[in-house]
């Protein structure tokens, strides 16, 4: 792999700058006035001033003048439908490039070119994430501010682009504040502490990968935990046992994604796993040549839920034994891989799409349902969400894209012969291949 990761090189120090100098009528304005002269204005420099000062109002206000800030860029910088309806009008009579040039203007609104400059000011875009993110905890009592959230939504996808996101790899070497984050944002299996995470980044059969952002060094916004193993392992807390024996890269054929979290829940929405698995994937086998497997070990968030509403009376059985403990789940084995083969391929929501969250993200990514295990996760978390029971998608590299077309397109599963095997049916809704 490259050198290390510079997280504070003198060209990106020199980007995000301290906040500029208050001007004495920034300072005096209000914040209706600030933003009117924010969207209005046109100078660089004045616009970074106002953009900084909007901020810095914005992180003193309380929830309520947080809601009127929000209501007003909802209702205040909205599209004006009648311009929309007349620029399309004026297209569809004459298509142009100034017509349509036209028709985009009228479709945009203000507020879009408002967070636009917003995102002038130094430290701006992490700034912006967390409003978004407390404007999506005001949406399910607030509906009316949806259509800000769209635009929020828009821009990000813009600013997050694949193209702007840089792959890092996180060992014991990063920065202490980036290592705080990655124990804090872990979201599948908790780090207890330093000495949890030092086996999670340090022995040679370890690794992490994280992407960053250029105007967001310090907060990783995603990151992947990797293991190095001799085969496709079947539980994880094997291979997060504190006194397991580290193995050499030369011993291990197979990278395990055993853990995979988003960090930035201002950025909902915005995809990043497909991206950094992919590209993971490419670095492991630049780095490593022996590496000739990629699995994730992925838990099955709905399946519990899924068994309590089955009619299948091996189900009943398999949650009174989860509720017992691991060990009253051992006879259970075989109708818990069964049951949960067919939940993958065959339990779909009202979309059509795969009932199960992690299921969805793993096969819209080009994975393979490759082999269930029971007993894989033996955690009060495992127990509860899905019986102890966790899955290997396969990531074969010469198969993602192919795997991924299919899906999108077809809603086709790919699967092993050995989890069709399983599996209690024949499909009851999509296709399997």
């Amino acid at each position: 792999m490259a050198g290390r990761f510079s997280f504070f090189s003198e060209m990106v120090a020199g980007l995000l700058e301290r906040t500029p100098f208050r001007s004495q009528a920034a300072t005096e304005a209000g914040l209706p006035a600030l933003c009117q002269a924010l969207v209005s204005g046109r100078g660089e420099v004045s616009g970074k001033r106002i953009a900084a000062e909007i901020l810095s109002r914005y992180r003193e206000i309380g929830p309520e003048e947080r809601l009127a800030f929000f209501h007003s860029m909802a209702k205040d910088m909205d599209v004006e439908p009648a311009s929309i309806i007349k620029a399309a009008q004026a297209y569809a009579e004459a298509p142009s490039g100034r017509s349509y040039q036209a028709l985009a203007t009228a479709a945009e609104p203000p507020r879009q070119e408002f967070l636009r400059r917003l995102n002038q000011a130094p430290g701006a875009t992490y700034e912006l994430v967390k409003m978004r993110l407390e404007l999506l905890k005001l949406l399910p009592d607030h509906p009316e501010l949806g259509p800000l959230d769209v635009d929020f939504t828009h821009l990000f996808r813009s600013w997050f682009n694949r193209g702007f996101l840089v792959l890092r790899r996180i060992d014991w070497h990063t920065p202490a504040n980036i290592l705080e984050k990655i124990i804090q944002y872990e979201a599948v299996h908790a780090i207890n502490d330093w000495s949890d995470l030092q086996r999670r980044v340090l022995p040679a059969d370890r690794r992490c990968f994280a992407f960053f952002h250029p105007a967001m060094l310090e907060e990783p916004l995603i990151f992947v935990e990797v293991a190095l193993t001799p085969g496709v392992p079947d539980s994880v807390q094997q291979l997060l046992a504190e006194a397991r024996a580290p193995i050499s890269e030369a011993e291990a054929d197979t990278a395990v994604f055993y853990s995979i979290s988003n960090c930035q829940e201002g950025l909902r929405g915005i995809s990043f796993g497909n991206s950094l698995i992919k590209q993971v994937v490419e670095e492991l086998h630049h780095e490593l040549p022996g590496i000739t497997t990629f699995v994730t070990l992925s838990p099955i968030p709905g399946l519990t839920k899924h068994l309590s509403a089955s009619e299948d009376p091996a189900a009943a059985a398999i949650i009174a034994a989860s509720r017992e403990g691991a060990s009253a789940l051992a006879p259970q084995a075989a109708d818990l891989r069964r049951l949960a083969a067919d939940y993958l391929l065959n339990a779909r929501n009202a979309r059509g799409e795969p009932a199960d969250p992690v299921a969805r993200f793993h096969l819209g990514n080009g994975a393979q349902v490759h082999k269930i295990h029971a007993g894989a996760d033996t955690s009060p978390n495992g127990l509860r969400q899905s019986a102890g029971a966790m899955v290997n998608y396969l990531y074969d590299p010469a198969r993602i894209e192919t795997n991924h077309e299919a899906f999108v397109s077809d809603q086709v599963i790919a699967a092993s012969k050995e989890v069709r095997a399983l599996s209690q049916t024949a499909p009851a809704a999509g296709k399997t291949k």
